[in-house]
């Protein structure tokens, strides 16, 4: 009685069981299973980080990588280095449940590696805004938080929605165009693969040089100058490395009319919850330059 009793229940153990598993999809496509929310996370790129303090996963953070200065506390964490020179040996000495690498080409690869070596793996690489948001709930639902992911992916979405209705284009209105430099030895800019052209977008941009197939293409000024800019945007806090460097091309129509601005870049070219904040500048740059263009 009591063994057929037993074995009638090990069916229900193990649905139970296979319930209570999290199961979610990374940005690589993979599926991520954990049998119980992750615990002892590594960070292995800033936005990342900051996905997971917003998501409610702060906590649980045991480590992060350079550059991992947002929010305050991330600071306090310990790097083990960063995608292209990671201390592989202190990582798997912390003893990680779940690692989180930025899905870049070098990312792939040292994922498979760290998976190679028993370390479960989820790659981020949020390429559109509706991709930062599920980014959020996603991880939550990794690290336990699920309520606060959700939460956080709606907070972003609103103001996402709040943001497209204030600077879409109206009737009438001009797209601005715009190149947004990187670098400049050598000269790189952004493609459309990237979320800044996303914001440039919304803001009624277009980035003329997007219809790259890297994703960082280098670029000739011959090709900056042909495509004629009405603005030229970079990420950081100064302008003054963009205008050293176009001055001497005044046929240029944003060298002529001075239109070089600086959006913070930790705003912008990080894939994360601050991305809005980026494309809000942005969107009041592009505003200006619209308004100073319909003036001429």
């Amino acid at each position: 009685m009591l063994r057929r009793l037993t074995a009638s229940l090990i069916p229900l153990l193990l649905a139970g069981s296979a319930a209570a598993a999290i199961r979610v999809t990374d940005d690589a496509g993979q599926a991520v299973l954990m049998e119980k929310p992750a615990q002892r996370i590594i960070s292995l790129a800033p936005h990342v980080t900051e996905l997971l303090f917003e998501a409610g996963a702060g906590k649980q953070v045991i480590a992060v990588s350079d550059y991992s200065d947002y929010p305050a506390a991330a600071k306090q964490l310990p790097s083990v280095g960063n995608v292209f020179a990671l201390d592989t040996e202190r990582l798997l000495a912390m003893r990680p449940d779940l690692v989180i690498v930025w899905g870049t080409g070098k990312g792939h690869a040292l994922a498979d590696q760290l998976r190679a070596n028993n370390i479960r793996i989820f790659e981020s690489d949020p390429k559109n805004y509706e991709q930062v948001a599920s980014s959020l709930e996603r991880l939550g639902e990794l690290t336990g938080n699920a309520a606060t992911g959700q939460q956080a992916a709606k907070r972003f979405r609103d103001r996402l929605q709040q943001l497209q209705s204030r600077y879409q284009l109206k009737a009438g209105e001009a797209v601005v165009t715009v190149f947004y430099q990187v670098w400049h030895q050598p000269l790189m800019t952004l493609s459309d693969q990237h979320l800044v052209s996303s914001a440039i977008r919304l803001c009624g941009g277009k980035n003329l040089l997007g219809a790259q197939q890297d994703i960082s293409p280098k670029v000739g000024t011959e090709a900056v100058i042909a495509a004629n800019p009405d603005a030229i945007l970079t990420g950081g806090e100064s302008t003054a490395q963009l205008e050293q460097f176009w001055q001497h091309y005044q046929t240029m129509s944003a060298v002529k009319n001075r239109q070089f601005y600086a959006i913070k870049g930790d705003w912008l070219n990080r894939n994360g919850p601050r991305v809005l904040d980026g494309t809000e500048a942005l969107c009041q740059v592009l505003q200006k330059v619209r308004a100073q263009k319909s003036r001429r």
